[in-house]
């Protein structure tokens, strides 16, 4: 099984790559991937998994059309992860198991959110509220 050390090292290895990182508290860290996107992936190891999730925008008031859109998103371009809604806030989130987790899979699954974000966040900002 990974442990948290283990994450540790692969988060060196994305900053080796251009993010950064810091440990929140053990077992919990915030990836700032740099570039284009101001977000933060926080990676939870929780076993027997490990979470990446990405806060993508607080839910709308009126939001049928914005969560059909979601639905048709994880079914048609998300293939292990999936938009979700806790707390009014539209997340984006991946679970990985900790058994037989490699560098290679975890890195797979960071690149997932951050190009799905890249290639989603314009559109979904269309649904938020005018202010």
């Amino acid at each position: 099984m990974v442990t948290p050390e283990k994450i540790e090292g692969f988060l060196g290895k994305l900053a080796a790559e251009g993010a950064s990182y810091q440990e929140i508290e053990p077992g919990l860290w915030a990836i700032n991937p740099g570039g284009a996107l101001d977000m933060t992936v926080v990676v939870h190891h929780s076993p027997p998994v490990v979470v990446l999730r990405v806060k993508v925008m607080s839910l709308p008031a009126k939001a049928d059309a914005l969560c059909r859109r979601l639905l048709e998103l994880n079914a048609t371009d998300l293939l292990h992860g999936s938009y979700g809604i806790q707390n009014g806030e539209i997340v984006l989130t991946e679970a990985l198991e900790l058994a037989h987790l490699d560098y290679e899979e975890f890195q797979a699954s960071y690149e997932s959110i951050t190009l799905a974000l890249a290639a989603h966040l314009r559109e979904l900002a269309t649904f938020k509220e005018a202010r």
